[in-house]
């Protein structure tokens, strides 16, 4: 789509913007050993070669023959092209001499300027600029002292001085290779920093989606487990003296993990099929009322003050999330058995999370992993919002978490 956009509008094509899908294959990469360019210097050398001796037959008065020692040099020139990604320096200036030594032996004008003109621009390309000039002057020197000194004991005999407007053709050649590989080494810089920074903003996404999962998970597990290691513990304290105790705090466990291993599901469906939409709606602040009822089958007495507004689909998770991871602590961390969630969203611009305990913290750890303060501070910060957790004076604990309203809706409108 992308792609039709730019080329409707009278823009570049995308393979211009973004380099060939080919490229990376071609420059070999930097990691490994370059690949060596067998069918492109072959192609090469036979149109040099057949274009060579097609060239010879229009040229039979002015120049000499090819001859075994011309056919060497044409292969020289062309098979050193082999070699232009590992060593594209010498081959640059191997071209160079073996060109120079051809139209200085008299033979025929024709594509041996072909393998000089690849080999520079794969220098230039590859970064060694001085050389590749310095390879193409020696070249076009070489020419200039054949064409208006040499020749006098060059073959072919009673051969005249070359016209100087002829140099000026192959000085304007040699400047439009130089052109060309410039042009060329600049936009395979731009590919390489826009593949690059594309590469980095995809590990970044990647790294963002596994935090997202890992606090998801972590949020999911950690709540559930807390109520299951409580109505665990309380079950094998109740079993021998009161078995309809113990058989009631044994359906909680089990329609607990049940809920919980659903939540995973839901967390690990989004990995199997990336892009579908969820199967069922992710929680929010309507959930409330089960999340007190949860933490009452834990024994721990909640009460809520305050009506959640409207929310974003993603402000609305977060706040349920830092509620529940919140009173999760609660019932891992704190000798109280009584919490207070308290919403307030006056101003219209952030909604106010507080939710207090009377403490004092127990010590105690149900197999938590000590993140969840982390996590409730990801998930605010991602919102642009703030949490403040810490003792209270008096003894107890708050969580005290803000999350911006406005922000979340333009959020939302921009996705």
């Amino acid at each position: 789509m992308d792609e039709q956009q730019v080329r409707r509008g009278g823009g570049p094509p995308m393979w211009w913007r973004h380099g060939p899908p080919w490229w990376d294959r071609w420059e070999g990469g930097e990691e490994h050993a370059p690949r060596w360019p067998w069918r492109s210097t072959a192609l090469i050398t036979v149109f040099v070669m057949a274009g060579s001796n097609f060239a010879a037959q229009g040229q039979l008065d002015d120049r000499e023959a090819l001859d075994p020692y011309a056919r060497v040099l044409l292969f020289v020139a062309t098979g050193l092209l082999l070699w232009r990604k590992r060593y594209p320096v010498v081959v640059a200036f191997g071209t160079s001499v073996a060109a120079t030594l051809y139209l200085g032996a008299g033979y025929p004008y024709g594509p041996v300027f072909v393998a000089v003109a690849v080999a520079c621009f794969n220098a230039i390309v590859m970064g060694h600029r001085k050389a590749a000039w310095a390879a193409v002057g020696v070249f076009w020197v070489g020419h200039a002292l054949v064409a208006h000194w040499l020749y006098q004991w060059l073959p072919p005999s009673d051969d005249p001085a070359a016209p100087w407007g002829q140099e000026g053709v192959i000085a304007a050649w040699v400047a439009a290779i130089v052109a060309v590989s410039e042009l060329a080494k600049t936009r395979r810089e731009q590919w390489a920093r826009e593949r690059a920074e594309r590469a980095q903003a995809a590990r970044r996404r990647a790294d963002e989606e596994r935090l997202r999962i890992a606090r998801e998970l972590h949020d999911v597990l950690a709540h559930s487990i807390s109520v299951i290691n409580v109505q665990a513990g309380v079950g094998l304290a109740l079993l021998d003296t009161d078995p309809e105790q113990a058989r009631t705090a044994l359906t909680t466990i089990k329609a607990k993990s049940k809920e919980a291993l659903g939540e995973v599901r839901q967390v690990l469906d989004t990995l199997r099929t990336p892009g579908d939409a969820p199967r069922a709606p992710a929680p929010g602040l309507d959930r409330l009322p089960e999340l007190v009822q949860q933490a009452a089958s834990a024994g721990l007495t909640v009460e809520v003050e305050g009506e959640p507004p409207r929310l974003a689909p993603g402000t609305d998770l977060a706040a349920f999330r830092i509620v529940q991871e919140a009173l999760t602590n609660v019932v891992r961390h704190s000798g109280s058995r009584h919490a207070r969630v308290h919403l307030d969203h006056d101003d219209g611009t952030t909604l106010r999370l507080r939710i207090d305990d009377d403490g004092p913290a127990t010590g105690a750890d149900a197999g938590g992993s000590g993140n969840g303060l982390a996590g409730m501070r990801e998930r605010a910060a991602a919102l642009g919002g703030t949490i403040e957790a810490g003792p209270r004076a008096d003894g107890g604990f708050r969580v005290l978490a803000v999350l911006p309203l406005k922000a979340s809706h333009e959020a939302k409108e921009d996705r």
